[in-house]
């Protein structure tokens, strides 16, 4: 497993897609968990994180069924956890979660990409 973080709007689509240009990319919103565990490449994994959570679904197995099933995606994510907290209960559930499950991805990862103003350095790596 790899990973690719950054802030909004620092371009790590744009450097994921550029870095592994063999990999068939998937937009997070679009995808159940079968289909998440079968993916080569996830944009937008937050935004998996949140129809999850709109839908009420059960986040606890996430990381442990990707770990098993898929242990060599790519996962591109938004940093979600900077700045104001929000004021609405869900956007807070929502914030949290995207960090707690980031970082036990990342703690699993092999490497670990933060993207700022295009230009990514590696974090992790090993």
């Amino acid at each position: 497993m790899e990973m690719v973080i950054g802030g909004a709007f620092q371009g790590k689509e744009t450097y994921a897609k550029m870095t592994y240009p063999e990999v068939e990319w998937k937009e997070a919103k679009d995808l159940d968990e079968d289909g998440l565990c079968r993916a080569q490449g996830v944009l937008g994994f937050q935004e998996y994180i949140r129809k999850i959570l709109k839908e009420e679904k059960d986040l606890e197995n996430l990381v442990l069924r990707l770990k098993k099933e898929n242990p060599d995606v790519i996962l591109v994510s938004e940093e979600v956890g900077y700045g104001i907290v929000p004021i609405d209960a869900f956007e807070r559930k929502y914030r949290e979660a995207v960090g707690r499950i980031c970082t036990e991805l990342a703690g699993y990862s092999k490497r670990v990409i933060r993207v700022v103003c295009g230009i990514g350095t590696v974090i992790k790596n090993g």
